[in-house]
């Protein structure tokens, strides 16, 4: 909190709590379980966990609901011209939502877009988007991102190479959409798993993408179809002073992550876990891994004395930016 506020300010901060953010679906149900779990354990000072779901798995976590956590149908976010083709015609088993305005997207775009216009519509300042597949292993304490405090910009400066092909094209469609000049390479990758979003920057990302295409910003991604919402996020912010003055630049997440495609046994996430830096809170095994839950789950028990809270003195990354 900045040390001299007047009377209104500090009412504006303390009614101003991040809210979380997890775009899920039915497929991630035992993981998003083990988040919910984790966040309830260790994540303090947020004001809601919104979960977003397809509208057909809403039945799936109706348990989730509580006095912190909603759980939101997809739909209160997509235009009504968008909408689900029926759950037996997926490919790769995946679902897709149709219209007469682009091709069809997949639920991967759709959590995408979710996510911008749930920042953009709940009633919270601030947002933490959590994927479903991380699990809090340590207190993370959320007051300090409260606004009008600056929140984290993960920016892993010159990351992105010629052989990254999707990372070159989401970097490419994210200036195009922003009407900003052809990006030159290696740059910049915003893509991370505790990712923190302003309201007022979303929305203005927003404006700018209707602004330069011409387009609801919805119709604009649908027909780009090879974008990251979290590149178009940071790339606005890092051109645009005004809001980039919101943001506190750091180059990594308090995450440790692993992306690769075979799954862990105990004592490979045993060995992951044990790497962590001391201001690590999170991990994060992502879900097409196949790494088990019970797994994940008996790793969780095994480093159970890594759950140390991390102290201020002793903190990196955010809590050393923010």
């Amino acid at each position: 909190m900045p040390r001299a506020m007047n009377a209104t300010a500090r009412e504006t901060y303390a009614m101003n709590p991040v809210a979380l953010l997890t775009p899920t679906y039915g497929r991630d149900l035992e993981l998003c379980t083990l988040l919910c779990e984790s966040v309830d354990r260790h994540v303090t000072s947020f004001s809601k966990h919104y979960l977003l779901v397809p509208d057909c798995d809403l039945p799936l976590f109706s348990h989730f609901e509580s006095e912190r956590r909603v759980v939101l149908p997809a739909s209160q976010f997509l235009p009504a011209w968008l909408r689900p083709l029926p759950r037996i015609i997926q490919r790769k088993r995946r679902q897709f939502w149709w219209s007469f305005r682009a091709a069809p997207v997949s639920g991967w775009h759709v959590q995408q877009l979710i996510k911008i216009a749930a920042a953009m519509s709940l009633p919270h300042q601030r947002y933490c988007i959590l994927d479903s597949d991380i699990v809090f292993f340590r207190d993370f304490d959320l007051s300090r991102f409260r606004y009008p405090n600056s929140i984290p910009l993960l920016n892993m400066r010159n990351e992105v190479t010629e052989d990254q092909f999707h990372h070159v094209r989401w970097v490419e469609t994210s200036h195009e959409l922003l009407g900003l000049p052809a990006p030159s390479l290696p740059a910049s990758d915003f893509i991370g798993h505790i990712v923190f979003w302003d309201q007022q920057t979303t929305q203005a990302m927003a404006a700018q993408i209707e602004a330069v295409t011409g387009l609801d910003w919805i119709e604009a991604l649908c027909r780009t179809r090879e974008f990251s919402e979290y590149m178009l996020y940071g790339y606005f912010v890092e051109n645009d002073a005004g809001f980039s003055a919101r943001h506190a630049r750091t180059p990594r997440t308090q995450c440790v992550s692993y992306w690769d495609q075979p799954k862990l046994n105990r004592d490979e996430l045993n060995r992951l876990l044990q790497r962590a830096g001391q201001d690590d809170v999170a991990f994060s095994v992502a879900s097409f891994s196949g790494t088990p839950v019970e797994i994940i789950r008996a790793a969780v028990d095994d480093n159970a004395a890594v759950r140390a809270p991390v102290l201020p003195q002793q903190a990196g990354g955010l809590a050393a930016l923010c």
